[in-house]
């Protein structure tokens, strides 16, 4: 396995567990402990990860990995989410994402869809759907942040407040059973909350990593979530707390077709 590889995986791994030892890695990966060691001490020099004795952790439980860390973990289960998400868009519909890894990836995912309005706040996903197919793209202004490109602040939100769509797609940086949605940054879960009040149906796409973590502010609780797509189903008690919510949860597997629906039940 090439070394890049090896630094994806190692982030993935520590990414659902919170830590892991040097031995596990190592075994998981199918190299010697001594390869992991070097691998480490690299990352732990690029700040993607914290050296423990005999193992490592994420750098900051409450902190956030760079984008383009974030873009690597858990890439294919982001294009796979990506992939529902899109199928839940028509050509000719008007869309907002907000700067995100999976977002990200969603907007690769719309890049066959034809006449879409999208306001963003994300540089990325701007370049990704501007001139092409016949697509508007509006994008929010302000300060870029230098780490992702996205636009955030008074500005943005008051950019974003001047439209009304038929969906918003949100990423997130944890799922808690009892604080619900959180972000690490006050001002994204601001620019969020106001995309939720733009938006006829707001979708959140999350990875499996995400349920069972906190971070620093919460979006909104568990209760307000209408549509979820995620890579795998959620683990106690998130199903339970969707359900009594009556949110549309969409498991997305491998594949475009391996998607199971849990519809409302009220």
């Amino acid at each position: 396995m090439h070394q890049l590889a090896r630094h994806a995986a190692i982030l993935k791994a520590v990414s659902i567990s919170g830590s892991s030892s040097v031995t596990d890695l190592a075994t998981q990966l199918g190299v010697s402990d001594e390869t992991i060691r070097r691998d480490l001490k690299r990352m732990a020099a690029e700040g993607l990860v914290r050296k423990v004795h005999g193992g490592v952790t994420l750098t900051d439980p409450l902190s956030e990995p760079e984008f383009h860390q974030r873009l690597v973990v858990q890439s294919e289960e982001k294009k796979a989410i990506a992939r529902t998400a899109a199928a839940q868009v028509r050509n000719g519909d008007s869309l907002m994402l907000d700067t995100g890894s999976t977002t990200a990836y969603v907007a690769r995912a719309l890049r066959h869809h034809r006449n879409l309005l999208v306001v963003t706040n994300s540089a990325d996903i701007a370049r990704t759907l501007a001139t092409r197919n016949g697509n508007r793209v509006y994008m929010a202004g302000g300060e870029l942040r230098a780490d992702d490109g996205a636009a955030l602040g008074p500005s943005a939100t008051a950019f974003i407040g001047q439209f009304r769509v038929r969906l918003a797609f949100l990423s997130i940086g944890a799922i808690d059973a009892e604080d619900g949605l959180m972000n690490y940054h006050l001002d994204e879960a601001e620019f969020s909350r106001v995309v939720m009040r733009r938006a006829d149906r707001t979708i959140i796409v999350a990875d499996r990593s995400k349920f069972g973590r906190r971070a620093l502010v919460t979006l909104c609780p568990l209760a307000a979530v209408e549509t979820l797509i995620t890579d795998a189903p959620p683990p106690p008690p998130f199903p339970e707390r969707l359900q009594k919510a009556e949110a549309t949860l969409l498991v997305a597997g491998g594949h475009a077709s391996a998607v199971r629906r849990a519809e409302r039940s009220g």
